[in-house]
């Protein structure tokens, strides 16, 4: 089962300039190596069967014909081959000569795509050999004895799932404002591939890549560049053969650059997810009928780059899913897949994340603060991880508003679970932080309230546990009122698509500073805190606390004092849970593959039947909980997966989650 995905390849062989026989080897033998490893698509340089410093050789009747004559002889050399094959040479038309892309599988040429935009203004001068797509009089043209498509109106589509479409640039055709694969993804294209022959210069590299990134990232799509490497001539210039692979504007695979053996590169690529993506994105397609409406010739052909993107020709081909089912290098899955997507792997990254967030935290508090002219903020500090983000926030949320800490009101609440380890971890935060403390025993209250509504209190149920919650909320609100302050939320994101929070207990606050922050995530934000403060005291507090079980504490502690009631025991791992949640939010990833990509990510870790059981409870929990999120308190969104129902997450409360349920048995 391919799940969605398909293998593409950039490949990069060292050619030898004007040497086509030699180059067509070349090309053959990696195209044969990228179809044994189930790739799809690979695509090769620029001009790599004649090699693109060539430079007058180009009028060359020998070398032009030498040219075809590899072509020819590579289509029978590669029929077999499941993979589309996307090289370049030049194509004479039209009394003119042509930089083209040509793609050909089993023998047969497909289509032949020429560079939209040739520069003449630097040192390629490849004006002086070459015309531009837009010069083309003819839409087809003979090639190897075929007669074949010919335009910049091409795109080429899987016979039986439309969707794995893929579009063909050149080269500077991407540095331009409106580049071909523009119109080629709003015309369907999910993968772009890029045939370039860019020389390395200072600095180049970084800007080249910001192109393809953001390229990618704009057609919602996937982008394979190859560009011709060390076997070009270095009279003038040196090609570094740069290959590189992104998705939606991330970098799934990139090739070593001055290397001089042959170089390729595979990604497996989530053509689901772009979908998705672009379904979502309902602004996608407004080009495209902004294009409809100003072309008054839908048959425009291929007269250029900007082609109406309903008329471009769709050529029918074979383009078959990973081959993840297989044993084996070939069924792995080739692209980067985090464990914790949304904590970053890098640590200069994960950083400059952790400063972002706590960054917009503060500045949605100080925004509220300021609009209902409240002096102070109430939190209710627990010694977990959550309260504890909490109270950081509102003090440098008072800092930055220059206002005294002594404003800040935490309150510890301890109850029948509080043990002495999180109550002293939340009295020493509190000190160091330069709060001002109060502390209310609720257990007096909630025994007076279990006499009220008749409840045993022996029996530790979830009416035990929910009066303990709804209590401190009541205090909490109380004293707001009572101090004119501003309650602030603890819950983060995880809980909030679990729904592990009580209903108008700690689900309601009067601002949620954590509402969109996985659990994942606000462990590193705290131990992040205390890796750039410089106050040792504080800097052990919040190492203890980030090291603490995640629990809420509701039941009383075992024999030695210890917490027993453990989140992750009843609900399962939050890691797993943030992983569901990612992507089955943000992408809208079916049961079957989530378990798939969950036992990719956490090989070794937990076993298919283990993900399968908590994917389980997450879908019920998620659905049926619904109801918490649809009234949750105001709250900055801080990354791309939200729950608040007035923007995000807009799903009834009484939807049936039976679909989701059964999709992984089927």
């Amino acid at each position: 089962m391919d799940h969605g995905f398909v293998r593409i390849a950039a490949a990069v062989p060292v050619g030898r300039v004007a040497d086509c026989r030699y180059n067509a080897g070349k090309i053959a033998e990696l195209a044969r190596m990228a179809s044994a490893e189930g790739a799809a698509v690979v695509v090769f340089p620029e001009l790599s069967i004649t090699a693109y410093t060539c430079g007058d050789l180009f009028h060359q009747k020998t070398l032009l014909d030498a040219a075809e004559k590899a072509l020819e002889w590579m289509l029978s050399e590669t029929a077999s081959l499941d993979a589309a094959i996307i090289a370049g040479l030049p194509v004479r038309l039209d009394n003119q000569l042509f930089n083209c892309a040509v793609v050909f599988k089993n023998g047969k040429i497909l289509g032949v795509i020429p560079k939209s935009y040739i520069p003449g203004y630097n040192e390629f001068y490849e004006e002086r050999w070459f015309a531009e797509a837009v010069s083309a009089i003819s839409r087809s043209v003979k090639l190897c004895w075929q007669e074949v498509p010919f335009g910049t109106d091409i795109i080429f589509c899987d016979r039986d799932d439309p969707v794995r479409c893929f579009g063909v640039e050149i080269c500077e055709d991407l540095w331009m404002p409106l580049p071909p694969s523009s119109y080629q993804a709003m015309a369907g294209a999910v993968m772009l591939f890029n045939l370039s022959a860019s020389n390395e210069t200072i600095g180049k590299k970084k800007y080249r890549d910001s192109l393809i990134r953001q390229q990618s990232g704009r057609c919602t799509a996937a982008y394979a560049y190859a560009s011709a490497g060390v076997g070009e001539s270095t009279t003038d210039l040196v090609f570094a053969g740069h290959s590189m692979i992104t998705e939606y504007s991330g970098v799934v695979a990139e090739g070593e650059r001055f290397s001089r053996e042959d170089n390729v590169i595979f990604a497996d690529i989530d053509i689901q997810r772009l979908v998705a993506e672009r379904m979502k994105n309902t602004g996608f397609m407004e080009a495209a009928r902004g294009s409809a409406l100003k072309d008054s010739d839908p048959a425009n052909g291929g007269k250029g780059a900007a082609v109406f993107p309903g008329a471009y020709r769709k050529i029918m081909l074979d383009i078959p899913g990973a081959p993840l089912d297989a044993e084996g290098v070939k069924g792995t899955l080739r692209r980067p897949l985090s464990p914790r997507p949304f904590v970053p792997e890098d640590e200069r990254e994960r950083e400059a994340r952790c400063r972002e967030i706590f960054s917009i935290q503060t500045a949605g508090l100080a925004k509220r603060l300021e609009h209902t002219k409240l002096q102070k903020s109430l939190v209710a500090v627990s010694g977990g991880l959550d309260s504890t983000l909490a109270l950081l926030v509102a003090a440098e949320t008072h800092k930055m508003l220059k206002r005294p800490l002594k404003d800040i009101i935490a309150y510890t609440m301890p109850g029948f679970g509080t043990t002495n380890h999180t109550y002293s971890n939340a009295v020493a935060l509190i000190g160091s932080l330069g709060a001002e403390l109060r502390e209310i025993d609720i257990k007096p209250a909630c025994l007076l309230h279990f006499r009220d509504i008749g409840h045993d209190p022996g029996q530790c149920d979830v009416t035990y546990e929910n009066v303990q919650a709804r209590e401190r909320t009541q205090v909490l609100m109380d004293a707001a009122n009572k101090e004119g302050g501003l309650v602030l939320g603890t819950g983060d994101l995880s809980e909030l698509a679990l729904g592990w929070c009580t209903y108008n207990g700690d689900h309601m606050s009067m601002y949620s500073v954590n509402c969109g922050i996985p659990k994942t995530l606000v462990r590193y934000m705290v131990k992040w805190v205390a890796d750039t403060i410089p106050d040792e005291k504080l800097k052990n507090v919040l190492y203890s606390i980030a090291d603490t079980p995640i629990s809420p504490e509701l039941l009383p502690p075992d024999s030695k004092g210890d917490i027993l009631q453990k989140t992750e025991d009843v609900v399962g791992p939050y890691e797993l849970h943030d992983f569901f949640l990612y992507h089955a939010v943000r992408y809208g990833a079916p049961p079957a593959k989530i378990i798939y990509l969950a036992s990719v990510a956490f090989k070794g870790v937990y076993g298919k039947d283990e993900i399968k059981k908590w994917l389980g409870v997450f879908f019920r929990r998620f659905f049926s909980q619904q109801f918490k999120r649809s009234c949750v308190p105001d709250g900055p969104k801080v990354g791309t997966v939200s729950l608040s129902p007035r923007g995000d997450w807009r799903m009834p409360s009484d939807a049936a989650a039976e679909e989701w349920l059964r999709e992984p048995d089927e």
